[in-house]
Formats: C-alpha cells, sequence, structure tokens
C-alpha cells in the first residue's frame, strides 16, 4: 500500500512530490534584512531533507513590519539581492519546491532576538514604534502606532511589492502570514482591534484589511502559482478570535482563489488556555477542511511519521507541516519514507548514506 505520506499533492500548477511542509522558522539572523551565510546553511540543509515544500521564514514586507532587527525581509533591492544564491543553491541541490511567508509583525514588532528574550526595543536601541490596527499594546510591549487608511493602503502596496519579488527570485509559492499575533491577526481579532471605522467591528469589518492584502498580492502573483494563508484557527481566550470565525474567513478567501489554509493557533493574547498535546491543532485544521473544502496544512507537535500518515488517512489535513521537529532532527522525511515503505529522496552527494549501501554496493557501483 503506497503512504499518503509520499503521495504526490498539487496545489494550483505546482507538483509536490510528497505531502510533507517544512513551516517557515523565523531565525533572527537577517542583517537590515538581507540573507546571511546562516540562511545558505539552514536553507540549503532543509532543501535537501526529502520534504516536498519548504516554506522560508516570516519574511517583513518593510523595515517596519519586522519583529525584531534579525528578521528577514524582502523589501529592497539589498535584500532580493542576498537571498538570490540561496534560492539558486537550494533549487540546484534540493528537492524541496520553495515558498515563502510574507508578514507584518504588527504590535509585536521592535522586539529583541529570540535568545534574548525578546524584550522590547525602543528607538534608541535600534527599534522602532510599532503599527497595529489600534493603539492597543500586547502586554510587556510599546504601545504601538494605530494605522490610517492610509497606512493600511500603503502597506498593501508593500505586500504587493513583496510579492513581486519573490516571483524574480522564482519561488513557487507564497504564504501569507495571518497568525501568531501578528498584524493580519492584529485586524481579524477583537482582542486587539476595536476601530469604529470599515476597518473594524463587525466579522465582514475585521477581516476586510486581509481579504484586501489577499486579493492584491493574488492579482500581482503569477496565476499558476498557489497562494495560501497561515491562520490562527482561534486565540484559544474568550472574547477573540474564535474557530467559526475563520471558518467563515476561509470560506471567502477560497473564492479569492485560495489555495490552502495552515491551521495554526494563539498568539493574541499571553492569557491563552491551550490544550497542548501531540497535533493538539491537528482538530483545527480538520474542521476547515471538512467546511469549507479548502486544502489545510496541519502543524502543531507532529512528530511521527505514523502519526503524520494517520492524519492524512483520516482526511483531516492534506499536508504536513514540520517546524522543530525538522530543526531536531533534519532527515525526518528520510527516515519517515524508510518506516513507511517509501523511497527517500537523497542528493546525489549523499546515496552512500542510503541503508541499501552499507554492504558496499555504492562504491561497487560506481566502480
Amino acid at each position: 500500500m503506497t503512504s499518503k505520506l509520499f503521495s504526490s499533492f498539487r496545489l494550483r500548477g505546482l507538483d509536490l512530490a510528497n505531502r510533507i511542509v517544512v513551516s517557515p522558522m523565523a531565525q533572527y539572523s537577517a542583517e537590515d534584512g538581507n540573507a546571511t551565510p546562516w540562511h545558505l546553511m539552514h536553507l540549503g540543509n532543509l532543501a535537501i531533507s526529502g520534504a516536498g515544500l519548504l516554506i522560508l521564514e516570516a519574511t517583513s514586507v518593510n523595515a517596519r513590519a519586522r519583529f525584531s532587527p534579525g528578521d528577514l525581509g524582502l523589501y529592497s533591492d539589498e535584500n532580493e539581492e542576498a537571498l538570490a544564491p540561496i534560492v539558486d543553491f537550494c533549487r540546484r541541490h534540493g528537492s524541496a519546491k520553495l515558498g515563502i511567508q510574507l508578514q507584518h509583525a504588527g504590535r509585536k514588532g521592535s522586539s529583541g532576538l529570540a535568545w534574548h528574550g525578546q524584550k522590547p526595543l525602543s528607538p534608541k536601541d535600534g527599534g522602532w514604534v510599532p503599527q497595529s490596527p489600534d493603539d492597543i499594546p500586547y502586554p510587556g510591549k510599546p504601545m504601538p502606532e494605530r494605522m490610517s487608511v492610509a497606512d493600511i493602503k500603503s502597506l498593501i502596496d508593500d505586500f504587493v511589492a513583496s510579492a513581486r519579488r519573490a516571483d524574480r527570485l522564482g519561488f513557487d509559492l507564497i504564504e501569507l502570514h495571518g497568525a501568531h499575533g501578528y498584524l493580519l491577526h492584529n485586524f481579524l481579532s477583537p482582542l486587539s482591534n476595536q476601530r469604529d471605522d470599515d476597518y473594524g467591528g463587525s466579522l465582514d469589518n475585521r477581516m476586510r484589511f486581509v481579504l484586501e492584502v489577499f486579493d492584491a498580492v493574488r492579482a500581482a502573483w503569477p496565476e499558476e502559482k498557489p497562494l495560501g494563508m497561515r491562520l490562527s484557527a482561534t486565540d484559544w481566550a474568550e472574547g477573540g478570535w474564535t474557530l467559526e470565525d475563520t471558518v467563515a474567513l476561509a470560506e471567502r478567501l477560497k473564492a479569492r482563489g485560495c489555495d490552502y489554509v495552515t491551521a495554526s493557533s494563539g498568539g493574541t493574547v499571553p492569557g491563552q488556555e491551550i490544550p497542548i498535546g501531540p497535533g493538539y491543532q491537528v482538530p483545527l485544521a480538520a474542521r476547515v477542511r471538512q467546511e469549507t473544502g479548502i486544502p489545510t496544512m496541519a502543524i502543531g507537535l507532529i512528530t511521527e511519521a505514523r502519526q503524520a500518515e494517520d492524519i492524512l488517512e483520516a482526511g483531516q489535513a492534506d499536508l504536513i507541516c514540520l517546524a522543530r521537529a525538522m530543526l531536531f532532527n533534519p532527515r525526518w522525511p528520510w527516515h519517515a519514507a524508510l518506516e513507511l515503505g517509501a523511497e527517500p529522496a537523497f542528493p546525489p552527494q549523499y546515496e552512500r548514506a542510503h541503508p541499501a549501501m552499507r554492504g558496499g554496493d555504492f562504491l561497487t557501483a560506481r566502480q
């Protein structure tokens, strides 16, 4: 029986060799938004992992959109030039298709590096004033600047400009980051958006900015290339964004040509009550998929090959996202393939690592 995890999947004009997705993971290692040698090592390593799709970390659409000074950016010619050789390496040597996640950090912006405690940065320490739909700060973070309608329109243009740069670089897919308490999520959640204009109040109004960003990027992004969105499917907090809201948004996104939803959760407020456990977010992906028919990516403490296989077999999701599991074991797809009876994708330089070649078959084949 063919493994579901190692069966192919098609998103618009993109064919994925298997259902394993390397999730975007912030590295806090860029300089002025520019990728560095760390990204070459990190992404090159994951591109040869055997996963079907590798999505680059949350990438800011302007300098003020960054979460930290170490965030990757795609808002300048220098950003684009720094990323080009890394994309080329991944293309040349890796088997994974390449995606990029575009983001604005919203009211969580101007924070220090993760390993320095993500402490808020003042402008004199190299920080900036974060932007948000409302002047409601994230607890422990500085007061954000409430965005004007002109700010909103300008930011939509920034998303479009970054999408065009992503196309020039040859990315296969874009994911818009609408989760984890960042700007798009800020507009969605009533805990962070209490505006009284067309961008706040009712559910339709709170979804307006997200849908405008999506529409603008979809119009600028080539028709054959997939465009998806990561959502926090619930805030896990009273009075916040709910799974029912996510289903409503997913229906609207699907009607506009959205190709998938990654169902994550949380991040709006620190007082969230999350039922942490293996696959704890899988039911969120399942609900969105079942009620809207849009393909979903499941993510969150999916660590075992059989666990991933069972999620797909049960029809709870279409693709499996791995994050920390891939950092801990960048060869996870190789091991999963062997466990599930599939053939792993090895780069030719590593062919001799295949268990079948431990008896000297590799050397014999090369003589």
